[in-house]
């Protein structure tokens, strides 16, 4: 069952690159971004979140809180923001519970071979925490011009 624009965002507590715990209904009032990303530090994922970090300025300008979310470890994303420069916060999903409530968990083929991992996309949740836009059909280096067009347009 996938989630859908006005249902209630799942809400979650997860730990972030410091082992400090984030919970999403913590941040009503802003609008987040949240980001779901395969795995810390490949290729795909470092573009997209250098995207993430070069439009951050823009981003809070428009009330919008930034959180990535893999199955890495809270170590692995600390070095990905150390090497990256990265100015937001990543939550690691280990044991890709918080993936599984969104529905990005699925099985995925790559290079002929099939294994369960994150489908890149990205929720926007609104003030009151409610789904306001899934965006789930973008390139990663173009991942945050399409969140900021879709945010202009509010």
């Amino acid at each position: 069952m996938a989630i859908d624009v006005g249902q209630v965002a799942p809400d979650f507590t997860l730990l972030d690159q410091d082992s400090n715990p984030v919970t999403l209904s913590e941040l009503k009032g802003k609008k987040a971004l949240l980001y779901f990303y395969p795995r810390a530090s490949t290729p795909g994922c470092t573009i997209q979140a250098k995207g993430l970090r070069d439009s951050k300025v823009e981003l809070d300008a428009l009330n919008v809180v930034v959180l990535g979310i893999s199955p890495d470890t809270p170590k692995k994303l600390t070095n990905f923001i150390n090497k990256q420069e990265l100015n937001f916060t990543l939550l690691a999903d280990e044991d890709h519970a918080v993936c599984e409530k969104y529905h990005v968990w699925q099985l995925k083929k790559f290079m002929g071979k099939e294994n369960m991992g994150v489908v890149r996309t990205s929720f926007l949740i609104d003030e009151n925490g409610n789904i306001e836009h899934v965006f789930n059909k973008f390139k990663t280096k173009d991942h945050h011009q399409v969140v900021l067009d879709f945010l202009k347009t509010l």
